[in-house]
């Protein structure tokens, strides 16, 4: 993907409250959402996808899944809401390198936005006892360890 991953964590003693707008969104937020989404999603995905959030044909949206009546409007959505379908729907994918580059333990020192922004996995990983990285493992395996914890359970 085009946009820069997040290299550090998000300082939060530089964020600032600022005065109450009358607005909610305005154009700054239109364009700001658009620049998040077209950065995580490409043109086409972008636009499949936040056309379908809170449509009845389409998906409620993570954040607040906002309306309920039977008229609906293109644009049902704000933009937290488009932010996060965009995390959701990235087309960043983790590398197989990446847990191999960060042991656990730097991992829990990130922030949920740095950790979100990496993209998604691949494949299934396995954290063995005792270890700092997860490694990949087959489906197979994944799918034969969860057999196994489900059965203990019975």
């Amino acid at each position: 993907m085009a946009g820069k991953l997040p290299q550090e964590n998000i300082d939060e003693q530089q964020l600032t409250v600022g005065p109450v707008k009358h607005r909610a969104v305005g154009i700054p937020g239109i364009l700001h959402s658009m620049e998040v989404s077209l950065n995580q999603m490409g043109p086409l995905r972008t636009a499949q996808t936040l056309l379908r959030i809170n449509q009845k044909d389409g998906f409620d949206c993570p954040g607040c899944a906002w309306p309920e009546g039977e008229t609906r409007h293109a644009a049902e959505f704000c933009e937290n809401g488009a932010k996060a379908v965009a995390e959701e729907a990235t087309k960043r994918r983790v590398p197989p390198s990446f847990f191999a580059e960060h042991s656990v333990s730097e991992l829990r020192e990130w922030d949920d936005f740095r950790l979100g922004q990496q993209g998604r996995l691949t494949e299934p990983m396995f954290l063995a006892e005792g270890s700092e990285h997860y490694v990949p493992v087959s489906w197979e395996q994944a799918l034969g360890m969860l057999a196994e914890e489900l059965t203990a359970l019975a």
